[in-house]
């Protein structure tokens, strides 16, 4: 009861109404122009087979990103068992190439799972970041709007910080925490919205080339208590194919998720519990969706909360430099879902990785 309790406090309410609507936004789900994001990484992929391809980032002691290292600097391990490298590329995250677009940073501001007063906060601050240098992006910036009438996402990212700080700043209207007094049916309805409306993000997101660097703000969905909401083997299986789901998609998206909370001084901590990875239906938690979980599954970061967001989007932003794609083919599947863990080791001393750290396999897939 106690857990239920924190997760109550520390993930406060949807609200009855979000801010109004940008008007330079729409609503999402849209369905993206389709392209082939991974197709020109390696020319050695045979078209039934399906290569799993990881964005990996690798920083020295000064969290310095490393940008001189061969394909042979390079080990994949499924399982601890090594995996043949068959694409590799080297990519400028700033200045992209003809075969990978610059890397493109998606601001998401969560006002379903954050109270009015940081909602608010976040925004101003988003402003600062997009207006410093005289609103010249190193990246192209994509902001979405996650509130209780959808998710609004601008037409295309831009480079131009000032034009997207404008449009921020004419949005206008109220936003109310939701009432609380709807209890754990209220966050029950909270958790589903957020996972549906990440997971219809991967999914648009995954095809559109390139890497996505999403920049997540607020304390996140409700972890909810598995005693109130997984009643049954039926409902414990149905969140473990979710979660198997997200996971690929996100990895598909070549999604590098972050997620900031702005309220020093207020920790949420509970996800720490639930950072193992979820092999068997048996074992499942809702608290396994977490997003700060998802985060570092996906080789992102989960920031220290601060009441400095301008510098906590200014950390994020310093990790995109130069990155490397590894593809690799997975073993055959004995069953749906069956998990593994990756581990990209670089043959090098003092050299830090962070990439995706595991996957969901599909019967099938080979």
């Amino acid at each position: 009861m106690a857990k239920r309790q924190s997760a109550m406090k520390v993930n406060r309410a949807m609200r009855k109404r979000g801010v109004l609507l940008f008007l330079f936004l729409f609503v999402v789900p849209c369905v993206l122009a389709q392209s082939d994001s991974h197709s020109d990484v390696s020319s050695t992929t045979v078209a039934k087979q399906r290569p799993i391809f990881l964005d990996v980032l690798v920083t020295d002691s000064s969290g310095k990103p490393v940008s001189d290292l061969e394909p042979f600097d390079f080990s994949v391990l499924d399982e601890n068992q090594p995996r043949k490298v068959i694409g590799f590329r080297r990519t400028d995250g700033a200045a992209g190439s003809k075969l990978d677009p610059p890397v493109e940073v998606i601001l998401v501001l969560d006002a379903v799972n954050m109270p009015y007063q940081v909602a608010t906060r976040f925004r101003l601050e988003m402003e600062k970041f997009l207006r410093e240098n005289d609103g010249h992006l190193a990246q192209p910036v994509s902001i979405y709007m996650f509130t209780s009438e959808g998710l609004r996402v601008q037409p295309a990212p831009s480079r131009d910080g000032n034009a997207l700080a404008a449009m921020l700043d004419q949005s206008t209207g109220t936003v109310r925490a939701r009432d609380a007094a709807g209890g754990i049916y209220s966050l029950d309805e909270q958790f589903k919205t957020s996972y549906q409306t990440i997971s219809g993000m991967a999914e648009n997101l995954s095809h559109k080339p390139g890497r996505k660097v999403v920049i997540w703000t607020g304390s996140g969905w409700p972890l909810l208590n598995e005693r109130f909401f997984i009643q049954t083997d039926v409902s414990r299986g149905t969140y473990f194919r979710q979660i198997a789901a997200l996971q690929n998609k996100l990895r598909d998206a070549r999604i590098t998720l972050y997620s900031l909370f702005a309220t020093a001084g207020l920790t949420n901590t509970l996800y720490q519990g639930y950072l193992k990875p979820v092999r068997e239906v048996r074992k499942m938690e809702i608290g396994d969706m977490a997003l700060q979980v998802l985060a570092l599954h996906t080789g992102g970061r989960v920031l220290d909360p601060s009441n400095d967001v301008k510098g906590q989007i200014d950390a994020c932003v310093a990790d995109i430099g130069e990155y490397y794609t590894l593809a690799f083919m997975p073993p055959p599947a004995a069953k749906a879902d069956e998990y593994h863990d990756l581990a990209v080791v670089v043959n090098k001393p003092g050299l830090k990785v962070r990439t995706v750290t595991g996957y969901y396999n599909e019967l099938g897939a080979n």
